[in-house]
């Protein structure tokens, strides 16, 4: 019995003693070229691996650092820098016949470099395409043979006639589980002076990973600026010709994106909020079909804008055309509450800046559910007031590039007030108008007018305004960038309201027209009289009706100039009837 045990002791010697000495007596590196020489051949880019390391224990070939070569018409810098790559192998194989079989690969910390040319192609498009031309690669003639993995270890839904023994790696390149750990992605234009977006702790689990096969993936990362990304899905196989154009099919699900810090929106166009998403992705390598919600928390949409008090959720489908990089936005519900927008239209995003073709359609939403929105809109009411009640109709166009647009369509507001602000008193700067009292809210029936928002600021026409307590109101105006107001406008007043001036003026008492100005700033607005059009237009009208009643118009041209040359006085002219 002992000397049976003293044998078995001495076999566990002699085995932890091989177990110590293999790593001396393989020399990994010796397959260095082989490695390099297969998957250069199987991604088409020159590939190299530093020095090589035996972990018999862990069954693990290591190399220091990994080098991919970017593609020469996008950049002479490597497409991946790795700090160190793992390699999982059989073996046995490995010992007896010096062959290797992959299980794992393992990508440690590498740095990798995403580009975009302007007709939207990427640099890794080229990856493996170059794998079987004409001229590729060789198979250093030191390097000793190496065997393909065995068909158990290609992934699911794999060709039946799996790779053989001795087959050069490229043609088959699998692998039961790929990882990236730790890694770096940075992401820019070609021949741009932006900073190229970087996603920080970037890590990728792939199984049964195949060229010519579909596979399962995991993807997440920490994003620009702030927040987190997770892609859970499957893709390929890769396609031979453009490897961004392979199949993919995913849920993608982004928490607390920083819209101003994630570089996706332009700072001048003043957008920010924090934005999360859960949808589904799935592209054909040509057309990319998404759908999901996307809820955004303190919205600002303009430079001048400031956070909305509360959130907007967004549901939308869309459909993206890769190779013209242009898309079709079919379903985009704006959510403000109860309030709901209709948004749809096309983007092209091949240029340096998307543009817009887009159609906003927003019926009858709650002036309380908008009133939230206003601030984040760059919409500043008079100080100290707030709009009550009522409803909200638009049917806007939104065209030119995403950061800067051109809106235009009609605007209508019905049966709302202005709470907090006493119109009858800012009017009575206007002497004819000072006899309207319109309280400390101003009730409005409707208003309605056509609109403009551009770079120049916002500009409206045909402005019909109808406050009961005054009339009606018409006329046009402009809102300057900074919210100066330059509006010239004329009150229809009720009789109620007509005094002053306009019954010195001699106005009728059962009502009157009285022009007048809005200037100073949207904060604090400013109503100045139009002197020489109330003047000129009561002038005309009291010496028309007298002159008229003597000198008949038909035959006496004379009191027509007359009326013209008296009234022109005033900055206004009577119209020839």
């Amino acid at each position: 019995m002992k000397r049976a045990l003293k044998i078995v002791g001495v076999v566990i010697v002699l085995v932890i003693v091989v177990l110590i000495a293999l790593p001396f007596l393989i020399n990994v590196n010796a397959f260095r070229p082989r490695i390099e020489s297969d998957l250069s051949k199987a991604l088409g880019r020159e590939v190299k691996v530093g020095n090589l390391s035996l972990s018999i224990l862990s069954g693990n070939v290591a190399a220091e650092n990994l080098s991919i070569a970017d593609d020469p018409a996008f950049s002479k810098a490597p497409f991946i820098q790795a700090k160190a790559l793992k390699v999982g192998v059989e073996m046995m194989p490995l010992i007896f016949s010096k062959q290797v079989h992959v299980t794992n690969l393992t990508l440690d910390q590498p740095q990798i470099s995403l580009i975009k040319n302007s007709s939207g192609k990427w640099n890794f498009s080229s990856l493996g395409k170059n794998a079987h031309a004409p001229g590729a690669q060789q198979t250093s003639p030191e390097a000793p043979p190496a065997k393909a993995p065995e068909a158990a270890r290609k992934p699911a839904q794999a060709p039946s006639s799996g790779p053989k023994a001795g087959e050069p790696l490229e043609q088959n390149l699998s692998v039961a589980k790929l990882n990236v750990t730790d890694g770096r992605v940075s992401v820019g234009d070609a021949n741009s002076s932006a900073k190229p977006r970087v996603y920080d702790k970037v890590n990728v689990t792939v199984t049964n990973f195949s060229m010519d096969s579909q596979f399962p993936f995991t993807l997440t990362c920490n994003l620009p600026g702030g927040g987190d990304l997770k892609l859970d899905g499957t893709a390929g196989p890769i396609d031979p010709d453009d490897a961004a154009a392979s199949p993919v099919q995913a849920k993608l699900k982004i928490n607390q994106l920083n819209l101003a810090a994630s570089g996706f929106v332009e700072p001048s166009s003043g957008i920010a909020g924090i934005t999360n998403v859960d949808a589904t992705l799935q592209s054909n390598g040509h057309i990319a079909k998404s759908s999901g919600t996307v809820n955004a928390d303190k919205l600002k949409l303009s430079p001048k804008g400031s956070p909305a008090a509360r959130p907007v959720q967004i549901k939308y489908a869309t459909d993206f055309n890769l190779d013209k990089q242009t898309g079709l936005l079919t379903q985009g519900d704006v959510a403000l509450g109860q309030a709901l927008a209709h948004l749809t239209g096309a983007y092209d995003v091949h240029g340096p800046k998307p543009i817009l073709n887009m159609k906003l359609d927003a019926p009858n939403m709650s002036v309380n559910e908008l009133q939230a929105m206003l601030p984040a809109l760059g919409v500043v009411l008079p100080q100290g007031s707030s709009l009550q009640g009522g409803t909200l109709s638009t049917a806007l166009s939104i065209n030119g590039p995403a950061d800067n647009p051109v809106i235009t369509g009609p605007l209508k507001l019905a049966d709302t007030k202005l709470a907090g602000f006493d119109l009858g008193s800012k009017l009575s700067a206007v002497s004819a108008l000072s006899g309207a009292k319109t309280g400390n809210d101003t009730s409005i029936k409707n208003l309605s007018t056509d609109a403009r928002v551009g770079p120049e600021g916002i500009s409206t026409n045909n402005v019909n305004l109808n406050i009961p307590a005054l009339g009606t109101v018409t006329g046009s105006g402009n809102i300057s960038p900074a919210g100066a107001l330059n509006y010239h406008l004329t009150a229809n007043v009720a009789g109620s309201a007509v005094s002053g001036l306009s019954q010195l003026a001699g106005m009728s008492g059962n009502g009157a027209s009285i022009p007048f100005f809005v200037q100073g700033t949207t904060s604090n607005p400013q109503f100045v009289p139009d002197v020489k059009g109330i003047v000129g237009s009561q002038l005309s009208n009291q010496l028309g009706n007298q002159l008229k009643g003597r000198l008949p118009q038909s035959n006496n041209p004379g009191a027509n100039q007359a009326i013209d040359a008296l009234s022109g006085l005033f900055g206004k002219k009577k119209k020839k009837q």
